[in-house]
């Protein structure tokens, strides 16, 4: 994969989901202290490679936005 943040998103994301099931569900603090710790470093580094992330494109601000694509010959407002 060429891109490693977005799957350390998704374990940062279910890590600190699990965290806070176990702080619920009253588990021993040392497991969710270490869990917390985990889940920070996971964000650290998922931040990390998605900041170093050598992503290029050729598209500008007035190429409009993708999700609302303008027609041919429309300029951008």
């Amino acid at each position: 994969m060429k891109n490693l943040g977005l799957p350390l998103l998704a374990i940062t994301t279910f890590i600190l989901l699990t965290v806070t099931i176990f702080a619920a569900m009253d588990i021993a603090f040392t497991w969710v202290f270490y869990l917390t710790v985990l889940g920070q470093l996971a964000l650290v580094m998922a931040v990390y490679h998605v900041l170093i992330d050598n992503y290029s494109t050729t598209k500008t601000f007035t190429d409009g936005y993708e999700d609302a694509p303008m027609a041919p010959g429309e300029k951008f407002r």
